[in-house]
C-alpha cells in the first residue's frame, strides 16, 4: 500500500500562500486621526484583539487544505497475481573441514558459497528451494519452501561440520541422495539439484554415481560445482598454540562430478574464486528460468474528501467566530 497525488503539480500553489499572507499582513488597516493618543496608549488590550489574527490563520490553513484536496490524494493498493509454475531446486552444500580453506579471500570457501547462494535465492522469489548440507553424513537443513526469508536465516546459520560437532568427511553421494529425496514428490515441470563440493567422496553408504542414477530416474537435473584452487591452499587448524595456517593439497574429484552432471543432463562447473562462483550461479539462474506470468492490479481510493471537508469546517469556524466572539461592531 502506498500514497500518491493524482495531480501533484497543484501542490506548487502551496508556495504562494506565504507570499499572500505576507501581503495581507502589510496592508494598512483603516484609521482615524486623533489629536491626542495618550489615552489610547494606556488602554488595556483585550484577549479578543490579541487572538483576532487567528482568524486569518484559519483562512490560510483552509486554503492550504483546499489545494491539497484539489491535488487529489489517493491510497494505492497493489494486488499481484502470479500464474504459471516455478522451478523446484534443492541446494546441496558441502560443510566438510576442507571448506575452511582460505583461497576465497577474504572469506573461506563455505562463507563465500553461502553469500553467493543467498544472492541466487533472492533472485528467484517464485521457486520452491530446499537446502541439504553434508559432511560425513547429510542433513536436510530446510525443506522445499517459497518462504525465502526463513531459508536465508537457515543458510546464514550454517557452519563447518566440525564446528557443529560432526565427524569430518565428504559424503557426496549422501548429499546428492538427500537432495533427490527432497524432490521425489515434486510436481514441478523442472526439478534441479545444485551440488557444491570441494572434495572427494570418502564417506557415506551411497556412491555418488548411484545417487546420480536415482536422480536421473526421477527426472532431476543436477548441476555440480567444484570449488577451490588447484595445488596447495591455506587452511586454518587448531594447534596447541591456537589457530595456525597450514598448507594442504586441494583435492577435487572432477571426473565424478562431470559424470553426475552428464548422467542427469546437467553441467559441471569449476570455481577458483568468489567471482567465478557468482558467475556460475548467474548462469544457472539464466538456464533454469521459471515459467511465471506476473500481473499487478492497482486499486485507487480517493482521499480528497478529508482535506476538503477540513477546509470547509475551518471556513465555517472562521465565519462563526467573526460573527460572535470577534465581532467588530456591536
Amino acid at each position: 500500500m502506498s500514497y500518491q497525488f493524482a495531480s501533484p503539480w497543484l501542490l506548487l500553489l502551496l508556495l504562494l500562500i506565504p507570499g499572500l499572507a505576507l501581503l495581507a499582513a502589510r496592508r494598512r488597516p483603516a484609521a482615524l486621526r486623533y489629536a491626542d493618543v495618550g489615552l489610547a496608549q494606556t488602554a488595556v488590550t483585550s484577549w479578543r484583539i490579541t487572538l483576532r489574527p487567528m482568524l486569518m490563520g484559519l483562512r490560510w490553513l483552509a486554503l492550504a487544505l483546499l489545494i491539497v484536496g484539489l491535488a487529489r490524494p489517493q491510497r494505492v493498493t497493489g494486488q499481484q497475481v502470479v500464474r504459471g509454475e516455478g522451478v523446484d531446486i534443492a541446494l546441496a552444500l558441502d560443510i566438510s573441514g576442507s571448506m575452511a580453506a582460505l583461497d576465497f579471500q577474504p572469506e573461506n570457501r563455505l562463507e563465500a558459497a553461502k553469500r553467493v547462494i543467498a544472492e541466487f535465492v533472492a533472485k528467484r522469489p517464485y521457486d520452491r528451494i530446499g537446502l541439504v548440507v553434508f559432511a560425513r553424513d547429510a542433513f536436510a537443513q530446510s525443506p522445499l519452501t517459497v518462504d525465502h526469508n526463513v531459508l536465508a536465516r537457515l543458510l546464514a546459520d550454517i557452519q563447518l561440520g566440525y564446528d557443529l560437532g560432526l565427524e569430518d568427511g565428504t559424503a557426496i553421494g549422501m548429499g546428492l541422495a538427500n537432495a533427490a529425496n527432497m524432490l521425489k514428490d515434486s510436481a514441478a515441470v523442472s526439478k534441479v539439484i545444485i551440488l557444491l563440493t570441494d572434495g572427494v567422496n570418502n564417506a557415506g553408504q551411497i556412491d555418488p554415481l548411484t545417487a546420480a542414477q536415482a536422480a536421473q530416474a526421477l527426472g532431476i537435473k543436477v548441476y555440480t560445482i567444484g570449488v577451490g584452487r588447484e595445488g596447495q591452499v591455506p587452511v586454518p587448524q587448531q594447534g596447541i598454540f591456537g589457530v595456525q595456517i597450514v598448507y594442504q593439497e586441494s583435492e577435487l574429484d572432477e571426473e565424478v562430478l562431470m559424470q553426475i552432471a552428464a548422467m542427469t543432463d546437467g553441467r559441471f562447473y569449476r570455481a577458483a574464486d568468489a567471482n567465478e562462483l557468482r558467475q556460475i550461479y548467474d548462469e544457472i539462474d539464466q538456464l533454469e528460468k521459471s515459467q511465471v506470468e506476473i500481473r499487478v492490479f492497482y486499486q485507487y481510493e480517493e482521499l480528497a474528501r478529508w482535506p476538503l471537508t477540513a477546509a470547509l469546517l475551518l471556513l465555517l469556524l472562521e465565519m462563526l467566530l467573526q460573527q460572535t466572539v470577534f465581532r467588530k461592531f456591536p
